[in-house]
């Protein structure tokens, strides 16, 4: 893109931010909400079907095997099953989605999931 790592860094990230601004824009147009989760959410690594963290998955690693209940899993189709499950559990238990080793002092994924089976259990 550019000689210049810094300033190829600078670009992408105004683009990335002009990005998520119209975003915001188009979601306050159409009255829907946009959640944003963060950055260092394992999408990819999360098993969507048992909720497994696969500790190291490698880019160019396309497909997995999850280790704990064995289902075959694409790596984006898996990452947006898990960004759509984390959001809803934002919009539902309002919790924030962070990891669960993240230093946050925020809620972690972790709590949201254990909000969300509460109020379906004890409603």
């Amino acid at each position: 893109m550019v000689k210049n790592h810094k300033l190829a860094r600078a670009i992408s990230d105004a683009n990335w931010g002009e990005l998520v601004r119209q975003l915001e824009y188009k979601a306050d147009w159409y009255g829907r909400e946009l959640i944003k989760i963060d950055r260092y959410f394992p999408s990819s690594k999360r098993c969507s079907s048992c909720g497994h963290t696969v500790e190291k998955l490698p880019l160019n690693i396309r497909e997995w095997d999850c280790p704990e209940c064995g289902s075959h899993h694409d790596r984006d189709i898996n990452a947006s099953i898990n960004i759509l499950a984390a959001g809803l559990a934002v919009s539902v238990c309002g919790a924030t989605v962070r990891p669960s080793g993240s230093k946050s002092r925020k809620a972690g994924a972790m709590l949201a999931q254990l909000l969300c089976q509460e109020e379906t259990e004890n409603p």
